[in-house]
C-alpha cells in the first residue's frame, strides 16, 4: 500500500519566530493538562482544554481546577480573548464556559463538533431542543483557518483519528495535539470512540509531524509510563525519532493494525457519560427542569 505523502506545510502560517510563553496546570484526576498560552509582546493569551471537577459517585461539580487558572489570569494581568477546546473530550468536563464568565474570551472549538453532536445526540436521545449546529461555540474552526492572540497569528489543523472534531492548534512555535499525540513513551491517542478511525489518525499525526523539526508540542493528556514523572511538552523531532506507535519507519498499516488490536483492550473512560454530555454543549450542563435540577443520562449498552 502506497504510504501518504508529507503534508505540504506551505499552506501554513508557520512561523518559528514567534515563541509564546506556555504555562501547564497539570489536573491528576484526570491526566489532563490545560494551558494558558501568553503572546511575549502583549497581555492577551488563550486558555486551552480547561478541566472542570466533578465527583461522579456524588454527582457534584467543583471549580478547583478551573480557579487556578482563573487566579493565574488575574495575579498576571493577562485578558483572555480565547477559550479553546481541542476537541469533545470524553476523559473530563470543560470549565470553559465557567472560565469565559469570570474573565470573557471567545470559545472555539473544530467544526466538525457538528458531527460529534450528531452522533452522541442518537447515543444519549437527546431532544429537538439540542442544537447540533454548533451553536454553543463562538467560532467552529475549519483547516488552515487563523485567529490572533494579541499580536501572534494562530493557525488550525483539523486532525481527526481520535474524533472527527480534533484541531491541532498551531501558534508560533508552539502546536497543542490535542488526544492525537501522547509523549513519545506515551504513544497515540485511541481511535475507536464513535466517529474514531485509525486510518485517520495516522495520517493526522504524520501530518502534525510534517511541522518543523523543532516545533514543541504540548499534550493534553500524559499518565506518567514507567512510573516517570508527569511530563507534556516535546518536539517533532523528538516524536519522529522515538514515539512507540508512529516513529518515522512505522507504516500506516502497522499503525492501524497496532491501534485496533490496542483499543480492543482499553477500558471506556470512567467520565466518558458525563464529558460527552456537557462538552457537545459547549461545557454547559444540561438544562434544568422546573425545580432547578439538572440531570445527566446513562444510555444502557450503547458505549
Amino acid at each position: 500500500m502506497t504510504e501518504p505523502a508529507p503534508a505540504d506545510m506551505s499552506a501554513y502560517p508557520v512561523d518559528m519566530t514567534v515563541s509564546p510563553e506556555v504555562t501547564g496546570f497539570f489536573d491528576p484526576g484526570t491526566n489532563t493538562i490545560s494551558y494558558i498560552v501568553k503572546d511575549s509582546a502583549s497581555q492577551a493569551c488563550a486558555v486551552i482544554d480547561s478541566v472542570l471537577d466533578f465527583d461522579y459517585a456524588a454527582g457534584r461539580i467543583s471549580h478547583a481546577s478551573a480557579d487556578r487558572i482563573v487566579e493565574a489570569v488575574k495575579a498576571w494581568g493577562l485578558t483572555v480573548e480565547w477559550l479553546i477546546e481541542t476537541h469533545a473530550h470524553a476523559d473530563h468536563l470543560s470549565a470553559a464556559p465557567y472560565i469565559q464568565k469570570q474573565l470573557g474570551g471567545k470559545l472555539g472549538i473544530g467544526e466538525q463538533i457538528t458531527v460529534v453532536q450528531e452522533e452522541f445526540g442518537k447515543i444519549f436521545n437527546e431532544g429537538t431542543e439540542f442544537q447540533r449546529d454548533g451553536s454553543q461555540f463562538d467560532r467552529l474552526f475549519a483547516e488552515g483557518d487563523t485567529y490572533t492572540i494579541g499580536a501572534m497569528t494562530a493557525f488550525t489543523m483539523h486532525t481527526p483519528g481520535h474524533t472527527p472534531a480534533c484541531m491541532t492548534h498551531v501558534i508560533g512555535d508552539a502546536a497543542f495535539v490535542g488526544d492525537t499525540l501522547f509523549m513519545p513513551d506515551g504513544g497515540t491517542a485511541r481511535a475507536d470512540f464513535p466517529g474514531g478511525d485509525a486510518r485517520e489518525l495516522y495520517r493526522s499525526i504524520r501530518k502534525v509531524l510534517s511541522l518543523p523539526a523543532q516545533m514543541r508540542l504540548f499534550m493534553c493528556h500524559d499518565y506518567g509510563p514507567g512510573g516517570r514523572e508527569i511530563r507534556w511538552e516535546t518536539t517533532v523531532a523528538e516524536e519522529r525519532a522515538n514515539n512507540i506507535h508512529v516513529r518515522d519507519g512505522v507504516s500506516e498499516a502497522d499503525f492501524v493494525a497496532m491501534r485496533i488490536a490496542r483499543d480492543k483492550t482499553l477500558a471506556v473512560p470512567k467520565l466518558i457519560i458525563p464529558s460527552i454530555q456537557v462538552n457537545i454543549r459547549g461545557g454547559e450542563l444540561p438544562e434544568p427542569d422546573e425545580a432547578g435540577r439538572r440531570y445527566l443520562k446513562v444510555p444502557l449498552n450503547e458505549l
